[in-house]
């Protein structure tokens, strides 16, 4: 699977998770030392930090998230990736920078992300 479509199934695994208002599997995405930042809250660092951000966003309603990968590349086990990102008329829609994290076995998560509104 080339590296595109591995970073495609993350978002689209988080947007899921997301969507079933799972707080612990937005998460999970995350590396176990992943940051958040955020212009609507304090930094998130660590992955308990993110799933009780996660589980607060989620709870504003989370039925219209999407997120679009803009672009992305590679250089050996670090990654990034551009999205934009949709969230309903209370949030709005921005943009997320992630730095991602090769796993050993194959696949991505990330290790940190900046949204902007």
């Amino acid at each position: 699977m080339s590296d595109e479509t591995e970073m495609r199934h993350l978002l689209e695994r988080y947007v899921a998770a997301y969507r079933a208002g799972d707080s612990a599997a937005c998460a999970a995405v995350f590396t176990q030392d992943g940051e958040l930042r955020s212009p609507f809250g304090p930094a998130a660092i660590g992955r308990d930090a993110i799933a009780r951000t996660h589980a607060a966003w989620v709870a504003e309603g989370s039925a219209g998230k999407r997120v679009d990968l803009r672009s992305w590349g590679v250089s050996g086990d670090l990654g990034w990736c551009l999205a934009a990102f949709t969230e309903g008329d209370q949030t709005g829609e921005g943009e997320s920078l992630c730095v991602l994290q090769r796993r050993p076995g194959g696949g991505w998560l990330i290790r940190m992300c900046s949204l902007t509104p």
